[in-house]
């Protein structure tokens, strides 16, 4: 089986027209884009909403009465509206950040700084991201609180024997990914915010990989705090979410100071605006929003069901492709069912930036590296891996590219 990928989903060929990047060539091969999980490519309609802000109605939101503010504001609150409903959420409880790094950061300090006490325990897991691992450090460090780790099984699942243990200690707070960024592994993240709130823990959940690629409810999840970045779903980069429970977020103190987060300034204190307008100081950042907004009108057209079915079919033509090749190993679950859309692996002694090189020479875009998951890293005994991450508009032609530049590594290192 080669070629392009047609299913009931959607037409990939018709998916591919959208992206204008896709047109262009890498060293004179057509672009296989394959580094999804790092960040995606953006579709006509993202670009269009970002030009037609700016050359349109570009104004400041929430504070001027005249029309261009007017429709900026409009449009700004309409991508909150329509974000929030994406993941199964309520507008006024999706704070704007950057991303997810800086949403767990957020957490870190407006709800950390304030409930975490000398001798709390913390819990994280070592398949995280280094963003839902550092700001915890910094956090136990400056609570004088301590942070444990959730270990994992062989297979490349959290380890849920661990996890209880941790629980029965009392951790006030539990952060996890949905999904590896790694392994693609596909936590129960319903299962484990319950557990963990049965142990008395606020949760904080790394949404990154798993909004961009599978349906995400969060009123069924339950999580706490959910995080989740723009660029990673089609959008642009620089913006991203915090999803808070809204008494959480009321509770909390501001992450920045300055206008807009304000409701009275007097000579010795300030009262704060109301949630999620307390966390967005300044001018935030409008265009992206809007264009993320777009982005999930782009994904809610093509159905996050359609899309994870998508990616299933890709894993599995991947690992069939993948498992003829001599010295190749994969990482994490060998059930796509229990994975996201990526594969990161290693081939023989060839060195994952080596391979990265070569691949780049055929118009092939993987990642290279320890992915910002070194904890992980040291659990898989190796320095780095190889990682090939698709999107909507991958098929079969794209992996077929990626074998092809394997065994061409394979020749030049005589694997």
């Amino acid at each position: 089986m080669t070629g392009l990928l047609q299913t009931e989903a959607f037409d990939v060929e018709k998916v591919r027209a959208d992206f204008p990047i896709l047109k262009r060539k890498v060293h004179g091969k057509r672009l296989v884009y394959l580094d999804n999980a790092a960040t995606t490519q953006k579709p006509q309609a993202v670009i269009d909403a970002l030009v037609d802000y700016y050359s349109r109605y570009n104004s400041n939101v929430h504070r001027s009465v005249h029309t261009l503010g007017e429709e900026a504001t409009a449009a700004y609150e309409a991508s909150r509206e329509r974000v929030a409903k994406f993941v199964g959420g309520e507008p006024r409880e999706a704070v704007f950040v950057r991303g997810t790094t800086e949403a767990t950061n957020l957490v870190r300090y407006a709800w950390g700084e304030k409930h975490i006490a000398k001798g709390d325990l913390l819990v994280s897991t070592r398949m995280e991201h280094h963003s839902n691992i550092v700001p915890w450090q910094l956090l136990a460090r400056s609570r004088g609180a301590t942070l444990k780790f959730v270990e994992l099984t062989p297979d490349g699942h959290l380890d849920m024997g661990s996890l209880e243990e941790l629980l029965r200690e009392s951790p006030r707070l539990v952060a996890f990914t949905h999904c590896s960024n790694v392994l693609g592994t596909i936590n129960d993240a319903t299962a484990i915010c319950a557990k963990a709130h049965a142990a008395g823990a606020v949760t904080v959940v790394d949404g990154a990989q798993s909004v961009p690629h599978f349906p995400v409810d969060l009123a069924s999840i339950g999580a706490d705090f959910y995080a989740f970045s723009g660029h990673k779903m089609l959008g642009p980069t620089g913006i991203g979410v915090l999803m808070g429970k809204k008494q959480l977020l009321q509770d909390m103190d501001p992450f920045e100071g300055g206008g807009e987060m304000i409701r009275e300034v007097f000579d010795d204190h300030s009262t704060w605006n109301d949630v999620p307008y307390k966390f967005e100081a300044g001018t935030v950042n409008i265009a992206d929003a809007i264009g993320l907004g777009a982005a999930v009108d782009y994904l809610t057209a093509l159905g996050m069901d359609n899309v994870r079915k998508h990616e299933v079919r890709l894993l599995d033509y991947a690992r069939d492709v993948l498992s003829g090749v001599k010295g190749l190993q994969v990482y994490g679950p060998e059930d796509s069912q229990q994975r996201s859309g990526l594969v990161a692996f290693n081939y023989a002694d060839v060195h994952p930036h080596d391979l990265a090189t070569i691949l780049d020479e055929e118009g092939v875009a993987i990642r290279s590296g320890h992915h910002c998951a070194q904890l992980l890293m040291r659990c898989l005994d190796v320095p780095a891996t190889s990682r090939a991450s698709f999107h909507v508009y991958n098929s079969y032609d794209d992996i077929d590219a990626l074998k092809q530049g394997i065994m061409k590594a394979g020749a030049i290192f005589k694997v």
